[in-house]
């Protein structure tokens, strides 16, 4: 995907989309240095599985949490981060998170909402999935290949963000998190099963909150 064109409007494109393809080095090691890692939350911790409460303060407090996602993030070298996967109960993630045209996007999204696809526009990419929620394990998920989500930046500002491929996914998984949804929910009941037995079978590579 290539760089896009902006309008004049700082870090939107003409399509009004958050342009997040920018900078991306030198804003994800900002976040990061000013953040603290934290432990992740994993599959059975009740925080995951419901739906988080909505940013409705946009303050100085939302940007301490958003700095510890990030190096949360980079700490259990995931691409997507939300919230709630720090035991944080609202509707917040981060990304930084390639596309399958190797072109890199970072940001934030408070407040999220998938919009609908078109029916043509839903053509399902069937690859495989993983979670730092569900560490070691992964599954063969479908997605749509193509994503658009609607919500605020950490200021408030109202958002849209567009992922293809990877980062469509990226896009989707994280939406999820925050209604509650884990990636092996959409899963049938026998690969469920089989990802949870890769998880305890396995050693997480990152500090996690044990699920008491």
């Amino acid at each position: 995907m290539s760089q896009q064109e902006t309008d004049g409007r700082t870090g939107v494109d003409d399509e009004g989309f958050v342009v997040d393809t920018e900078d991306c080095e030198e804003r994800e090691a900002a976040y990061r240095a000013r953040g603290t890692s934290r432990p992740i939350t994993v599959v059975g911790n009740p925080v995951l599985h419901k739906e988080c409460k909505d940013v409705t303060a946009f303050d100085d407090e939302l940007a301490r949490l958003i700095d510890d996602m990030f190096a949360s993030q980079k700490t259990a070298e995931g691409v997507g981060l939300a919230a709630n996967q720090i035991g944080v109960d609202l509707k917040v993630f981060v990304y930084d998170c390639p596309d399958d045209d190797g072109v890199r996007h970072t940001g934030v999204v408070c407040n999220p909402v998938l919009e609908e696809l078109a029916p043509e526009m839903r053509v399902l990419d069937d690859s495989n999935e993983g979670c730092l929620s569900v560490p070691t394990a992964y599954a063969s998920l479908a997605r749509p290949d193509y994503a658009v989500v609607r919500g605020q930046d950490a200021e408030g500002n109202p958002i849209r963000v567009k992922g293809t491929g990877y980062f469509a996914r990226c896009l989707q998984h994280e939406t999820d998190h925050l209604y509650g949804y884990l990636y092996i929910d959409r899963l049938s009941k026998r690969e469920r099963k089989d990802a949870l037995r890769q998880m305890e079978e396995g050693t997480p590579r990152y500090e996690v909150v044990p699920n008491a």
